[in-house]
């Protein structure tokens, strides 16, 4: 795989062309892909305690994206969300690093906290492998079985 380089900003210091490429890959990825229309643009991106993190390749190819949410944005504790890997990127591990990215960035501005997700339910166990445990009954999100999912801090 081609290296990769990892970038977490703000709304108001990504680039025309960063926000378009993110906003484009969440789009083919959770409307197009999981043909599963619904407002993609929920209010929360811009939020000032919402961080972007995207993974791009050395050519700036988006390979993959997720927001943190501070507390109380989507739920009393820090979350995650929109949490994906490019299809062309998929297989090789990266949402792993993702991931493990993601909780260093949130251990370090929000030392101690829980995490909360709404992960989807075939993510289970990928989400348990970093220690997420289940925290409530399966619900159907836009037609997709959901549960919430809640890591305390190790």
């Amino acid at each position: 795989m081609q290296s990769i380089h990892w970038e977490t900003k703000k709304f108001k210091d990504l680039t025309i062309e960063e926000l378009y490429d993110l906003l484009r890959l969440r789009v083919d990825v959770f409307v197009v892909e999981q043909t599963c229309p619904y407002p993609e643009l929920d209010g929360k991106d811009t939020h000032e305690e919402t961080l972007h993190m995207t993974a791009l390749t050395e050519n700036n190819t988006l390979a993959a994206y997720l927001r943190i949410l501070g507390p109380g944005v989507s739920y009393p504790h820090v979350s995650l969300g929109r949490v994906l890997v490019a299809k062309e990127f998929r297989g090789k591990g990266l949402s792993h690093t993702l991931i493990e990215n993601a909780l260093a960035v949130i251990q370090e501005r929000w030392p101690g906290h829980p995490v909360t997700i709404g992960a989807q339910e075939h993510l289970k166990t990928f989400y348990q492998s970093h220690g997420f445990i289940p925290v409530s009954d399966t619900y159907l999100e836009d037609n997709i079985p959901h549960m919430d999912m809640t890591r305390r801090h190790p």
